[in-house]
């Protein structure tokens, strides 16, 4: 009976050091791009999310973002934030440019993923695939970390 007490205890102290253990960066390559710090925040179901990463592009030749999808949402829209005198709107593009030896953020106020039409909650701490489909780079599925509604940016605990 002690030995089956202290393994218990044992397993569900490992599961609670991994479970608490800091995710670890993910950087996602596809040829010469090299996508990291991808992250959305937390968001109710039906409505839109939003999500972010950095795409670096190593190779000597440009490439684009042509189109996104994901399970989570009925329609994913790449957009950018533009100024109209006193105001800040966001507006779709039809694609997102990735120069040659260039990186690219995707960040609050800027160039994003728009995720339309939730299908369930992004709850902080839950993952959601997203597929980017690049003009030469092909299709590539990253996962956005979810962090707070209020995240300015990726939580410094997923190693981004």
């Amino acid at each position: 009976m002690s030995f089956a007490c202290s393994r218990r205890a044992a397993i569900g102290a490992a599961i609670s050091l991994v479970l608490a253990a800091p995710a670890r960066a993910q950087e996602v390559a596809a040829g010469p791009l090299r996508i990291s710090a991808a992250w959305s925040r937390a968001m109710r179901a039906g409505g839109t999310g939003a999500g972010f990463m950095t795409i670096r592009n190593t190779g000597s030749e440009a490439d684009r973002i042509v189109a996104a999808r994901s399970p989570a949402a009925r329609a994913v829209e790449l957009h950018t934030h533009i100024r109209e005198g006193d105001v800040m709107r966001m507006r779709p593009v039809p694609a997102i440019e990735l120069p040659a030896g260039q990186e690219v953020r995707l960040a609050p106020g800027g160039l994003h993923l728009m995720l339309i039409g939730l299908g369930a909650a992004l709850e902080r701490g839950g993952r959601v695939p997203v597929t980017l489909v690049f003009e030469r780079a092909g299709e590539v599925t990253v996962e956005l970390h979810v962090e707070s509604a209020g995240a300015r940016g990726p939580a410094q605990g997923h190693g981004h």
